[in-house]
């Protein structure tokens, strides 16, 4: 298991330095495919796809016992397309655009929900316009920093943030972690861990800084700023995390998904990286320079 996993792992970090450094329409596009896929998760869990209030469960041909798969609910499948739609705006620079297309998702999410009923539930409803922001919106915000100016070096922070603090909570925890953050959601987490997720998060910043600053020009000293930066993003990390966590206990559900092997689906792997690449891209807005 924990060499499936470690093969995933580089197999993961090879294909987003290959991804990121390209950046562009390459970059949009795997996003949003990565959206599309979380999104798919998401509302399989919440039961939005695969679920009786919409379409027969899946069934076994009684000559081949080959199952067929059922086709996509039309809820889900508004979702899809506005994921799509809202990914060409983030990449023709039309974010202006953004609120207006949130408000027509919910309201065509709604039409759906009124010209089926009673085949859905308002918690469906709520969930797939849910989805929709938690996912693709979100995730869109690695796009969005990778498009700043000296985007190219500001954008691995969202990673140092995330995977980096998990690293660090992980190995400290597993060191010295005696008292649990949250027994009930995720027994395995302690205070310890935390703390030195953070800390560690700061320490790969201000690593990262000293590393790349001659590329960011100015006079200013990045050392600071990306240490606060990882610090903050690695406290949203955890919520990210534990958030995805609640979301599967309240289902029932142990993995979102198997298309990772050892890691589980995309919001198995991405769950931090989803809370994190918005904070980390209006933080480096706010204080990149500033000291």
């Amino acid at each position: 298991m924990f060499r499936t996993r470690l093969i995933s792992g580089i197999a993961l970090v090879v294909i987003a330095l290959a991804v990121i450094l390209t950046g562009g329409w390459v970059l949009n596009a795997v996003l949003m495919v990565i959206s599309i896929i979380g999104m798919n998760e998401l509302y399989r869990a919440l039961k939005i796809e695969d679920g009786k209030e919409w379409q027969k469960d899946r069934r076994a041909d009684t000559k081949t016992g080959v199952k067929t798969a059922a086709a996509t609910s039309p809820l889900a499948a508004t979702g899809y397309v506005f994921c799509i739609g809202y990914y060409f705006l983030v990449f023709f620079d039309l974010n202006a655009y953004t609120v207006t297309v949130m408000l027509a998702l919910l309201i065509l999410l709604m039409a759906v929900y009124v010209f089926t009923y009673p085949r859905y539930r308002t918690d469906q409803v709520s969930g797939a316009f849910f989805g929709f922001v938690y996912v693709a919106v979100m995730l869109s915000c690695i796009y969005e920093l990778r498009a700043m100016e000296n985007g190219v070096y500001l954008v691995w922070l969202i990673f140092l943030a995330s995977w980096g603090s998990d690293t660090c909570a992980y190995c400290v925890g597993m060191l010295i972690g005696k008292h649990k953050m949250t027994p009930k959601l995720s027994p395995k987490k302690s205070v310890e861990g935390a703390v030195g997720g953070v800390a560690g998060a700061a320490i790969l910043g201000a690593i990262y800084a000293c590393a790349v600053s001659s590329h960011l020009g100015g006079e200013a000293n990045h050392v600071v700023s990306f240490a606060i930066i990882c610090a903050v993003g690695a406290l949203i990390s955890m919520v990210g995390d534990l958030a995805a966590s609640a979301i599967k206990r309240n289902h029932d559900i142990k993995d979102y998904g198997t298309l990772i092997p050892g890691h589980g689906g995309i919001l198995d792997r991405f769950d931090s990286v989803i809370f994190v690449a918005p904070v980390i891209y209006y933080l480096a807005q706010a204080l990149v320079g500033r000291f």
